[in-house]
């Protein structure tokens, strides 16, 4: 699923006062001895300006909670919660109800503030989304076919509908454990769950935004987003699962910033951890193809935090904590010479997960019979104390 019409928003979002700390810089000092895996540096942003300040020349800006600084030039401001300094000389033209601008001398202001618009009605024209035996499919009125949304295969007290067995590329990724060995061939599809323009937003902004099912009108208008579409159910899937209390034995968090993943992974076990993340040694995205195993190689712990990355405009990760994992590290060739090294993650005690799981429908096993492993996509991260 792709946000690109949210960008500027994101982008703009980074530009926050200068007390922020960096997610990265944050990372370095709770993990100093913790290598960033690459599912994590693909997710920072690569602007690391604090502040946007504007001497001779002019800056539009477009998008909420930013924080301008405006010398002898000129701003326009389309955009309410923005905070804008004007010192001698500068100019600024307002266009957002909720706008702060300070004024100084020799400073000329003018201030447009449109009528509000009308909020979005709640999601009244589609069925509330269930998630659960069936699945999850949304059918609405105004539509003649119904808005099928995938549950994520890696939360396990969901089913997957029929729609999902067949073309969710993480169907390729499950497999038993006994098939772990070297020289072993499997079918693969290595895929990303978002385009890498969903990036994270430093804990300080991505706080000041709601993620609540009771919020997704106001969610919606803010990321320019219509009710009663794919981006539009994505969302209230992955809040509706964030929102659903986990599995027997399961510890459960979902991660709205860098620093909130860490923050849950090294309270359940410690900061001597390890972050890892499946590398496939190629630039371009690679087909569905047979891989053979060289190497696969246990990670000491049996305890691992398993974060997995979810459909959304900025950087969220459903992470739980389960003592009935092992993580693997399993170094693979493809037919085309792709390289890759994978993270797997097995799981001993699939008991209380859903029946008619993805991986039992693949797999056709029962649940709590045999240990079901499956590959990680690449951005996605598992965290094993050492």
């Amino acid at each position: 699923m792709e946000f690109l019409h949210i960008l500027t928003y994101l982008s703009l979002a980074m530009v926050v006062s200068h007390a922020a700390v960096a997610p990265e810089t944050y990372w370095k000092s709770v993990l100093p001895n913790t290598p960033m895996p690459k599912a994590v540096t693909d997710l920072l942003h690569n602007d690391k300006s604090t502040n946007v300040d504007v001497g001779k020349g002019g800056v539009s800006v477009h998008a909420p909670g930013v924080n301008v600084g405006v010398g002898s030039g000129g701003v326009s401001v389309h955009a309410p919660g923005t905070n804008v300094g004007v010192g001698k000389g500068g100019n600024v033209s307002v266009h957002a109800p909720g706008t702060n601008v300070g004024v100084k001398n020799g400073s000329d202001v003018s201030v447009h503030v449109p009528k509000p618009k009308p909020k979005p009605k709640p999601e009244g024209d589609c069925e509330k989304i269930v998630v659960g035996h069936g699945g999850i499919v949304v059918r609405c009125h105004n539509k003649k076919d119904p808005v099928n949304v995938h549950v994520s295969p890696f939360s396990y007290k969901y089913a997957a509908n029929d729609d999902q067995l067949k073309d969710d590329p993480n169907v390729a990724l499950f497999f038993l454990e006994k098939d772990m060995h070297q020289g072993n061939a499997m079918n693969l599809h290595f895929t990303k769950t978002t385009s890498p323009s969903s990036t994270f937003l430093p804990r300080k902004v991505a706080d000041t935004i709601p993620f609540s099912s009771k919020k997704l009108p106001e969610l919606y208008a803010r990321f320019s987003i219509k009710p009663n579409t794919e981006e539009s159910e994505s969302m209230k899937k992955t809040i509706t699962e964030c929102e659903d209390k986990g599995m027997e034995g399961e510890k459960k968090y979902c991660a709205t910033s860098l620093e909130a993943m860490v923050d849950f992974s090294t309270s359940e076990l410690g900061t001597k951890v390890k972050a890892i993340s499946t590398e496939v040694n190629t630039r371009k995205r690679t087909p569905l193809q047979k891989y053979t195993i060289q190497e696969a190689r246990k990670l000491a712990s049996d305890v691992a935090v398993a974060c997995h990355k979810q459909n959304y405009p900025y950087a969220v990760f459903y992470c739980h904590k389960t003592t009935t994992t092992k993580a693997y590290t399993v170094s693979l060739v493809g037919e085309d010479g792709t390289k890759a090294k994978a993270v797997a993650v097995c799981h001993t005690d699939t008991a209380k997960w859903n029946p008619k799981h993805l991986a039992f429908r693949v797999l056709k096993v029962k649940p709590g019979t045999t240990p079901v492993c499956h590959f990680l996509p690449e951005d996605h991260v598992v965290w094993v104390p050492y």
